[in-house]
């Protein structure tokens, strides 16, 4: 699916309330979707189809048919961290954005009304509704923001990917999914764990 649809999200907070949902707005639940649904339930966070496909073992064709109805009748939607394939996350009760940094791919889920300010700034300035469901916020997080500034502008590689800095858990995306671990910690020249 290339645009997201604009339909209201369906209100759950576990698996058997999803389902109870999508039944009473008449969706059939057929094997490989409700497979795909508990992968998602599952999940820590935003995945792709082609990990779904290879989690389950399902035709990645039957994944993108299942989750392309998911999101029709407002249970799950797509989005776009960084520079990766499309992912897919549940709505439910609380919805989320996500801030993805460009250098070291961290990902930071921020409840939606938490950018309530920055969407009322572009509106006052620019006319805009701004809305950060479907593309992340890109930009540095802070500690690659102040390595920045301490090493100067530099390009984004893929040893500054490995070697972000981070002492708490770090979420952070793999192209097709993300998910949250504590993170090594390896500056120049080190190459202990935290």
């Amino acid at each position: 699916m290339t645009q997201s649809p604009d339909v209201p999200p369906l209100i759950f907070d576990d698996l058997g309330e999803a389902i109870s949902a999508l039944r009473e707005r008449g969706l059939r639940l057929s094997t490989a979707r409700r497979l795909v649904l508990e992968a998602l339930f599952a999940a820590e966070g935003p995945v792709s189809a082609a990990h779904l496909s290879r989690t389950l073992v399902i035709e990645e064709s039957s994944v993108y048919r299942n989750l392309e109805v998911l999101e029709a009748y407002g249970l799950i939607r797509h989005v776009h961290l960084g520079h990766g394939p499309g992912l897919y996350v549940l709505l439910g009760c609380d919805e989320v954005e996500y801030l993805y940094c460009d250098r070291c791919a961290r990902v930071t889920p921020v409840p939606a009304p938490r950018l309530d300010q920055v969407r009322r700034e572009i509106k006052k300035e620019f006319g805009y509704e701004a809305r950060f469901t479907h593309f992340a916020i890109v930009g540095l997080c802070e500690q690659c923001a102040g390595q920045a500034r301490r090493s100067g502008p530099a390009e984004p590689d893929l040893q500054s990917r490995t070697d972000a800095v981070d002492e708490h858990q770090h979420t952070h995306s793999h192209g097709d999914y993300i998910h949250s671990h504590p993170h090594v910690h390896r500056a120049a020249g080190d190459s202990h764990e935290h």
